[in-house]
């Protein structure tokens, strides 16, 4: 971890207590007409870190939160948080993360030595996919297409507004939540989207 990275680590209660004290507009989004996709997500062809493709397909009868990610920003520690919901929810959720440098320049590593970071630095075992690009622009991955298109996934338009946004996906492939960045894995609405 770098000297940056340590830091960011450090900062990482500070920046979201001053979140809280200062809540944005919109920190999280829900299907609340029970909106279902007119294309599914369980198709979209996906790469992971390690080469080997696969589709979400395989999770089938899970809750899939889908978190865009990178290492030096300081949102970087909730990589520990999605861990331990990661291993409390196993049975029931599977957290996938892609890591994008879509801001300010915050994961300019190869995907080779992401994953390394994030197994040593947060004991990061969830799936991590290759770096892609997450913001709406003509070289936005295909799932994140879906995840910020209501006419694909059904409701939702919201592009991730930073790193660290989280979108939950319920057993039978329907988009159900968007939480922002300043929501944390652990947080009471994350936790009770998952239990619903």
């Amino acid at each position: 971890m770098t000297i940056k990275q340590s830091l960011l680590k450090a900062l990482y209660p500070i920046i979201m207590l001053l979140g809280k004290l200062m809540p944005s507009t919109l920190s999280s989004a829900f299907n609340e007409k029970n909106a279902l996709p007119t294309t599914s997500i369980y198709n979209i062809p996906l790469v992971a870190n390690s080469d080997s493709s696969f589709t979400l397909e395989h999770y089938k009868g899970k809750k899939i939160l889908l978190v865009n990610t990178a290492s030096n920003c300081g949102f970087t520690a909730q990589y520990a948080e999605l861990e331990t919901l990661y291993k409390q929810y196993q049975n029931k959720l599977v957290v996938i993360a892609m890591p994008a440098n879509d801001f300010k320049q915050q994961e300019q590593a190869n995907n080779a030595s992401i994953a390394q970071f994030c197994k040593l630095n947060y004991g990061v075992s969830f799936p991590l996919l290759k770096k892609g690009v997450v913001i709406k622009n003509s070289q936005q991955h295909d799932l994140y297409k879906w995840l910020s298109d209501s006419g694909k996934n059904g409701w939702c338009n919201e592009a991730p507004a930073w790193n660290f946004c989280k979108y939950l996906i319920n057993e039978e492939g329907i988009l159900t939540h968007y939480f922002k960045h300043t929501v944390s894995p652990l947080s009471k609405q994350v936790i009770a989207a998952i239990e619903q």
